[in-house]
């Protein structure tokens, strides 16, 4: 056996803490991870913190690697990179990516890990399911060159999407959101910015992330006539009213949801771990950067969860870090 572990678990719904994991020796095929940064993803991992997630969806919501089941005791997340410590002698001493939750060290099978390009800084690649959640979100919305595009909710997904989106030829992108603190991020990222009132209609496209009730009303608003509306937001055991009445059919609008956990049908030929390797790849770009908006050492976690998920800390992606003895 290796020496023990620790890990963050969700012990119950607003409460965190610490404990300490036992590890076995890697088998063939296996890797032992050494952790040097993970990622909370404010949106997803606060409403599970809170006890969010729905009944129905306590399958769907698994994590690849998760311990325990919803509401809790819990081991979540996804949003993992270390080095190999052991394993196969072409993945000693790499970094890698790997759908893991906040664990110091960690035994994997070796395919469940994905090698870090060497242009990618290790601190920034805790964003690579984030990214790959926004390739998805892009495989399913097919824009064109040219297109009118809102991408509405300045959040880590948002965000991420409107990156990607600022690289098409052409394109018009505007990110929306109700904080005007946004606008710094949308200078960052290479886009403009508007309030929801400001934001600019006659769009062929808007990509939805605010898992707001009033955002999704005003992305229906936004679109031209026969103009579609991607869902990414994810509102767990909230109910949410949408705007069908009006000219909602006079024009022919479209609301169509994406979600990662499937790799789009319009790209069915390409695997999980093609897309994940493109997000990394994409990751190039140091103007990502700035979706990373805060940082703890991996000990604080139980105190700075909370913070997270009642909005003390504004957060896209809070980082998390790791000791070099992790």
């Amino acid at each position: 056996m290796n020496p023990p572990a620790r890990a963050f678990w969700l012990s119950s719904p607003g409460e965190g803490e610490v404990r300490e994991v036992s590890l076995p020796v890697p088998a063939e095929g296996e890797v032992l991870v050494r952790a040097l940064y993970s990622g909370v993803s404010r949106g997803t991992e606060t409403l599970v913190f809170r006890g969010g997630v729905p009944e129905s969806q306590h399958a769907a919501m698994r994590a690849p690697f998760q311990e325990g089941d919803f509401p809790a005791p819990v081991k979540y997340g996804y949003l993992s990179v270390g080095v190999v410590e052991e394993g196969p002698a072409d993945l000693v001493g790499d970094t890698v990516f790997c759908l893991y939750p906040h664990q110091t060290r960690y035994v994997v099978p070796s395919t469940a890990v994905t090698r870090v390009p060497a242009n990618v800084p290790a601190e920034r690649a805790v964003l690579a399911g984030t990214v790959e959640t926004a390739v998805n979100a892009l495989w399913d919305a097919a824009p064109l060159v040219g297109d009118r595009i809102a991408v509405v909710g300045g959040g880590m997904v948002g965000c991420s999407v409107a990156a990607l989106l600022a690289r098409f030829p052409g394109v018009r992108v505007q990110l929306v959101d109700a904080d005007p603190a946004r606008a710094k991020t949308a200078e960052a990222l290479g886009v403009d910015f508007a309030l929801p009132q400001d934001a600019r209609g006659d769009c062929d496209l808007v990509v939805h992330a605010s898992a707001t009730q009033q955002g999704l009303t005003r992305s229906l608003e936004l679109l031209r006539a026969e103009g579609t509306v991607v869902e990414l937001s994810w509102y767990g055991d909230r109910q949410v009213s949408v705007p069908l009445g009006e000219a909602f059919h006079s024009r022919r609008l479209t609301i169509r949801s994406s979600q990662v956990g499937t790799v789009s049908p319009r790209r069915a030929s390409r695997s999980y771990a093609d897309r994940l390797a493109l997000a990394l790849e994409l990751l190039a770009d140091p103007a990502l950067d700035a979706l990373v908006t805060g940082e703890c050492a991996f000990e604080e976690l139980p105190e700075v969860l909370p913070r997270l998920a009642s909005g003390e800390i504004p957060a896209l992606c809070h980082r998390v870090r790791y000791g070099t003895s992790a």
